[in-house]
């Protein structure tokens, strides 16, 4: 790291703070289009303070790190971009006010338009992604686990009458023991399933008839899950709906007639899970550019399945500032050493994917 970089990020850290209320910038003095060095300084303090916790979380880069790599975006921020910055509820859009067209898209359409350039994921698809990544009905995630008994009237409750309905639980509980079942939780105690992969066997009916299997208080269907004869052992693998929100219980049991029945689970269907974004730095392409030169470097490309997010552009000398950069373009950033000496110019890339539940 250059002395330049370092010392323009010790002076950031070390200017006044502007106050923020509510987490906007308070209201600054001189609304123009320009700002005094010291007023610039205060914003981009500002910034680095209520954004820098939130990049770390995030994207895993520490802070001082991350507000190094900052530096040529803050100098190139015009003092508007800078208060819209700072205005912005999401890091996404304070990057794009940054970047100069935050003002034209709110914060829930950037993050609607980053979640379509995703790849594999058209935006066609994924309408109101920054609200909800499914729903209770569907776009449910299939979680297989190991085989557990939540369920058998051998060991608890006997078994269920003739023309009778008993009510379980299938989630939720530290201990299936009081149901006949497992002592342990079958890995279930804190998931609140949509729908459930259940293995039901009748054991010695009493006569021939079939058992089925619904969501705790809705109306019996018509239907069966198990079918047997008198004195058969019979099972079937079914998917079984979950009431949502959650109730005293789970599903219901209705049994033709008087029987045992036993209970495994196998998998359960719940809503996607949000997960964080997934990010990586690429290794930075160095040029030396001469005194009076022009340059550029293109900065390798993303790791397969990753999507570049930003463009990094470092110029090592004051004398050489960064004229352009372009991250759709290939990566480009390009400066002009207007200095008596060589520098370098680096550019790298953070690339980003959704990784999923």
């Amino acid at each position: 790291m250059s002395w330049l970089r370092i010392a323009a990020v010790a002076f950031i850290l070390t200017l006044p703070l502007i106050p923020v209320r509510n987490g906007h910038a308070a209201p600054l003095s001189g609304q123009g289009a320009t700002a005094s060095p010291a007023e610039r300084g205060a914003w981009i303090r500002s910034f680095v303070l209520k954004w820098g916790a939130y990049a770390e979380r995030t994207y895993g880069v520490d802070v001082r790190v991350w507000s190094q790599r900052m530096v040529p975006t803050f100098a190139r921020g015009d003092a508007d971009n800078l208060r819209e910055a700072l205005r912005r509820d999401t890091f996404e859009g304070a990057l794009a006010a940054l970047g100069g067209f935050g003002h034209r898209l709110g914060d829930e359409r950037i993050l609607d338009a980053f979640a379509s350039s995703l790849p594999g994921t058209p935006a066609r698809r994924i309408p109101g992604v920054a609200k909800a990544l499914g729903d209770l009905a569907q776009d449910l995630v299939y979680t297989p686990v190991q085989p557990c008994r939540i369920v058998d009237t051998r060991n608890a409750g006997g078994a269920i009458a003739a023309g009778n309905i008993r009510n379980y639980r299938v989630a939720g509980k530290t201990s299936f023991a009081d149901q006949g079942g497992s002592t342990g939780n079958c890995g279930l105690q804190t998931e609140i399933p949509t729908a459930v992969a259940l293995n039901v066997t009748a054991v010695t009916p009493t006569q021939a008839g079939y058992a089925t299997v619904f969501p705790y208080g809705a109306a019996r269907p018509e239907t069966a899950s198990v079918n047997y004869t008198a004195g058969d052992i019979a099972n079937n693998a079914i998917i079984a709906k979950v009431p949502n929100p959650v109730q005293s219980f789970d599903v219901a049991i209705y049994s033709y007639a008087t029987s045992d029945y036993v209970v495994d689970i196998v998998g359960y269907f719940a809503p996607p899970r949000a997960t964080a974004l997934s990010c990586v730095d690429t290794s930075y392409a160095t040029v030396s550019v001469a005194a009076g030169g022009s340059g550029q470097a293109t900065a390798p490309s993303c790791p397969t399945g990753y999507t570049s997010v930003h463009l990094d552009c470092e110029s090592s000398s004051w004398s050489m500032p960064i004229v352009y950069s372009t991250q759709k373009g290939g990566g480009l950033c390009g400066a002009r050493n207007t200095g008596t000496t060589s520098a370098s110019l680096s550019a790298a890339r953070r690339c980003c994917r959704v990784p999923g539940r």
